[in-house]
């Protein structure tokens, strides 16, 4: 049976700006399917993976459009509920004279925020698997819980559990983090992957947070840093690093959610259980993080979030040039 990469939490609508900035001039938006798990489930289906998105929408125009839009990607959706009781999120992008973004979130609660533990079905966990979350449905208590029902039902299964803090404040109640939620969450994964910035939010000591969740039983922790190179922290391998390429850069919506899809498409090929996690070397945990760049550093170069994530083809067009 092939290896499944389920990723769970929000799907929603992107509204993007026209870019409007003259006085008297209408600005106007255009609908996109987004979300980041949504986001890392298209890019690992793209790459040829056994993708599957878990989560709900709402039972409205926008939450058909979302299933509609993972399916012609390639997504399995047998796991994506809707509901009637809130419609799907919503979030308008828009830019301001300098080209800067600011984001408005409709999202209070939306169908995304009312998923429960008992939605969670024994059957999606059967076989190996790879079990993506991020921290996007820890920011109300309900969701939290049933967050860390279905990493314990992963963990039941043997399955290996993906974190990807990707942390988005302005989520949060009166953009306050509840950072200890966000810790204990993230310590529960086996595969952790964050920037320095958020890291920075969570603790005074990136460095010695990276060691305390080693200590607390996350296998593999990867640091990214913008442009940076990569830096990864094996429990049992030691660190490493893994040097970015350079690039064209027209639009980085994706670039996190390529990166990650790279990640747990590699790691599904590896098994997709928490033994053969355990087992790769540092050589093979090089090769795996350089595949993952290659495909961040790829959809850089094009634009949007779905049509920007590379193919295996491409991702190994990418990986060739670095």
């Amino acid at each position: 049976m092939t290896t499944k990469i389920m990723a769970f939490g929000e799907a929603l609508i992107d509204f993007l700006s026209n870019g409007a900035t003259q006085a008297g001039e209408l600005e106007s938006f255009t609908k996109f399917p987004g979300g980041a798990p949504a986001n890392v489930a298209v890019a690992a289906a793209q790459l040829g993976g056994n993708s599957h998105f878990a989560g709900q929408v709402g039972d409205d125009a926008f939450g058909h459009f979302l299933k509609s839009s993972l399916e012609s990607y390639g997504v399995v959706t047998d796991s994506m509920l809707m509901t009637n009781e809130a419609k799907t999120a919503l979030a308008f992008v828009s830019l301001d004279n300098t080209g800067e973004r600011s984001f408005e979130f409709y999202r209070n609660p939306s169908a995304d925020m009312l998923f429960r533990e008992a939605d969670f079905k024994p059957a999606w966990f059967e076989g190996h698997g790879v079990f993506h979350t991020c921290s996007n449905t820890l920011t109300d208590e309900s969701i939290t819980q049933a967050t860390l029902a279905g990493i314990r039902m992963a963990r039941a299964a043997n399955w290996v559990v993906s974190i990807d803090v990707n942390l988005r404040i302005n989520l949060w109640p009166d953009h306050n983090v509840d950072t200890q939620r966000v810790i204990d969450w993230m310590q529960s994964g086996d595969v952790v992957k964050a920037s320095l910035e958020e890291l920075a939010v969570l603790a005074d000591d990136p460095f010695a947070l990276i060691d305390e969740s080693l200590t607390a039983g996350v296998t593999l922790f990867v640091l990214t840093d913008g442009g940076n190179s990569i830096r990864f922290y094996s429990k049992a391998q030691g660190k490493g690093e893994v040097v970015t390429p350079k690039v064209d850069v027209k639009d980085t919506t994706a670039a996190g959610d390529a990166f990650v899809g790279g990640l747990l498409y590699q790691l599904a090929e590896q098994g997709g259980d928490s033994d053969s996690l355990a087992a790769l070397s540092q050589a093979q945990l090089t090769d795996i993080i350089r595949f993952a760049a290659a495909c961040g550093a790829d959809s850089v170069t094009k634009l949007g979030a779905y049509p920007s994530l590379p193919t295996l083809e491409q991702a190994q067009a990418r990986l060739s040039t670095f």
